[in-house]
């Protein structure tokens, strides 16, 4: 699809191999152009709209001109041997340049619809834009005047070329290795390429999804956004006030995304997937490791930019958990499908150069230790918060507890019934938490190996745990995509959090211990907010606006402010309260006077909340009274089409008229009785009378 220069039209082209146009603003179409062969996927208007001509490309790679005054089309020009992918027309309106994935560009001269020169680009090009003729690109290579154009393609490189000499100008610098086998699409391939002259910007988008903005003059990075992460594999907080997150999904790169502004920056340096990553405590240095038997260090600078340090080499399967030290960066603990633990020292040298930002390219880490800890792979690893012990957990159903200047093994937790997916320390006691694939949590002391709790719920894996508010709570996260909120003290589970379709797989809460942030393998990433605090100050604002109110309502009907004391205990929505309103009024002389004004003065809202109340009260004999006092009051001031428009009323009279014709009967019993009474004392009394005449005879 394609709007015209003015936005008014718009052009759509198909797989029926037909273009239709289309008046925006009355919205009709007006133009049905058919003659070409194939889908049509490519549609673009000339962009002086005098002269009325849209092009279009369709699958025989011909680019046709439409006339839009005859709807014919008046030519083709033929060029390209491949699908043509954009068409740019140059500031005089007579050259246009099309690409092609046919690897070259051409420049078309539109007055003699003519071909005045190929452009061989090397790639298949899935865009060219080009330059605006104001403005100072000789940081890109453009020396002469002339027309330049940037072209987009399966390397994943944006070049500048120019047309007179049909020379590459100018190759953008990338983290990346750039493409060069014959091999076509790599994941870093670019689909899309724009300009936007308004913000001085060009806009990529790459076959991974991840929308790049570059500035137009330097083609240097200003923001880039992730479209699309696969399946997250793990999930950190970052930046000394974890104002970001760096995240492993299921590539070699990282994502290192801020917070704020999803601005994303792309780490280059693993070959294979990336599983697992740990974050040091002042949050600038996080470790990374991979299917490519290697860990990475990684430091963040005060600008945000992340560069990589050091490098590790050493297991002899892909490395699988990772977990750095607590206090200070000195060392960090890997374990691997290799069955063993390493522990990595770091060197001072490095975190100073790290710091002063002299490292060049990454150093090489050493391991210190090196002990086979399990049986199977080993899943987890942590270190605890004195940095004296470490803890693994594998898939042999054990967890075991090593010291870690050495190695040693000091105890195994025994217990699970099938694999553990995540051990974790205590940041308070001296307790351990695991996680199984029997679905159950399990707290272990740490002096005598001992089961101390087991926390059962989950119905599938549980794959991460964590203690957060300060150590009193347990959250968990399970392969059926549940989180769920643990108090230790009474072993319940409190809170159950339903955020993700998939296996959560990584699991972080901030330093203030306030937020969290989970990643599944649904590709999103979640972040959770604690609310306790807030809801408990809410509940009591509520609370005391309740006692407020309920002390203004007693206020108003002690001074006989009826209206308002209706007004509120509807606010307050309590039938109840209304009903005493209304008794009170009906106990006045005159109330009944007193309850029409006061009815007939309510909004309408109001009313149609008095008319729901008066359904409940109906349904009591001892409220029947009050309630049809309020409904003969509603009958004789509303006439029947305002009624009807209230809401409710159809389900309000199927309600009354049951019990409405109870109390009718009930109240025609007690006329005949009471009539039965009066008949009787009438009889006594004439009896009486005829007596008193006989004596007095």
């Amino acid at each position: 699809m394609a709007f015209d220069s003015t936005s008014t039209l718009l052009a759509s082209g198909g797989c029926d191999s037909t273009i239709k146009i289309w008046d925006m603003i009355k919205q009709y179409c007006t133009h049905n152009l058919k003659g070409s062969s194939g889908v049509v996927h490519l549609v673009e208007f000339h962009p002086d709209i005098s002269r009325l001509q849209l092009f279009s490309s369709s699958m025989d790679y011909k680019i046709r001109i439409w006339d839009l005054n005859t709807s014919k089309c008046i030519a083709a020009l033929d060029g390209h041997f491949s699908a043509v992918t954009s068409l740019a027309f140059a500031a005089d309106g007579n050259t246009l340049i099309s690409s092609g994935r046919d690897k070259i560009c051409m420049v078309w001269n539109l007055e003699t619809r003519e071909s005045k020169r190929t452009v061989p680009i090397y790639e298949s090009v899935e865009a060219a834009v080009l330059l605006p003729e104001k403005g100072d690109f000789s940081q890109l290579g453009v020396k002469k005047q002339g027309l330049h154009f940037l072209t987009a393609g399966s390397k994943g490189v944006l070049k500048i070329w120019e047309v007179a000499t049909a020379a590459c100008v100018y190759t953008q610098p990338v983290p990346f290795e750039p493409v060069e086998s014959k091999e076509e699409a790599s994941e870093h391939s670019l689909t899309q390429c724009m300009l936007v002259p308004e913000r001085n910007e060009i806009v990529t988008v790459s076959v991974e999804h991840n929308i790049v903005l570059y500035d137009t003059q330097t083609l240097q990075l200003r923001k880039q956004l992730a479209g699309y992460n696969d399946e997250v594999l793990d999930v950190k907080f970052l930046g000394p006030g974890d104002s970001h997150i760096v995240v492993a999904t299921n590539s070699p790169q990282l994502k290192v995304f801020e917070l704020a502004t999803s601005h994303c920056q792309i780490l280059y340096g693993h070959t294979e997937t990336v599983l697992a990553l740990d974050v040091f405590r002042k949050g600038l240095m996080f470790v990374s490791c991979s299917k490519d038997k290697s860990i990475r260090l990684w430091r963040m600078n005060k600008g945000g930019r992340v560069v990589c340090v050091a490098q590790g080499l050493g297991h002899a399967h892909g490395v699988g958990a990772v977990s750095c030290s607590r206090m200070k960066e000195s060392f960090v603990v890997t374990s691997s499908q290799d069955c063993t633990i390493k522990v990595w020292n770091i060197p001072e040298s490095l975190i100073s150069k790290a710091k002063a930002a002299l490292i060049s390219s990454p150093e090489t880490l050493h391991a210190q230790v090196t002990e086979r800890g399990h049986d199977k792979d080993i899943n987890s690893v942590a270190v605890s918060p004195n940095d004296k012990l470490i803890a693994t957990g594998s898939q042999d159903r054990l967890a075991k507890l090593w010291s870690c200047s050495d190695c040693s093994l000091l105890g195994v937790f025994t217990g699970h019934k099938r694999g553990i997916w995540c051990v974790q320390f205590s940041p308070v006691d001296q307790i351990l938490a695991t996680s199984s694939a029997d679905g159950t949590l399990k707290l272990w002391g740490l002096q005598d190996f001992s089961c101390l709790k087991t926390f059962e719920g989950h119905d599938a894996s549980v794959l991460k745990v964590i203690f957060v508010s300060r150590g009193t709570q347990l959250l968990s996260s399970g392969s059926d995509g549940l989180l769920k909120l643990w108090t230790i003290k009474t072993n319940e589970c409190v809170k159950t959090l339903d955020g993700h379709e998939d296996k959560i797989w990584g699991l972080h809460s901030n330093k203030q211990d306030d937020m969290v942030v989970t990643a599944s393998s649904d590709s999103s990433i979640t972040l959770w907010k604690d609310v306790t605090e807030i809801e408990q100050e809410e509940a009591q604002a509520k609370q005391e606006e309740q006692i407020m109110k309920e002390q203004e309502l007693s206020n108003l009907l002690h001074e006989k402010r009826y209206l308002k004391a209706l007004g509120l205990a509807i606010s307050l929505d309590r039938p109840h309260t209304v009903l005493t309103v209304v008794k009170a009024i009906l106990k006045e002389s005159d109330g009944r006077k007193h309850l029409e004004e006061n009815i007939a003065r309510l909004r309408k809202d109001q009313k149609e909340a008095v008319l729901a109340f008066l359904v409940t009260w109906n349904t009591n004999s001892r409220n029947c009274h009050e309630a049809q006092a309020v409904i003969e009051t509603l009958l004789k001031h509303e006439a029947p089409d305002s009624l009807l428009q209230y809401s409710g009323i159809k389900s309000a009279v199927e309600s009354l008229l049951p019990y409405t014709e109870r109390h009718f009967q009930r109240l025609s019993r007690l006329l005949q009785a009471s009539m039965f009474i009066d008949f009787m004392w009438q009889n006594m009394r004439l009896a009486d009378t005829s007596q008193q005449e006989d004596m007095t005879l």
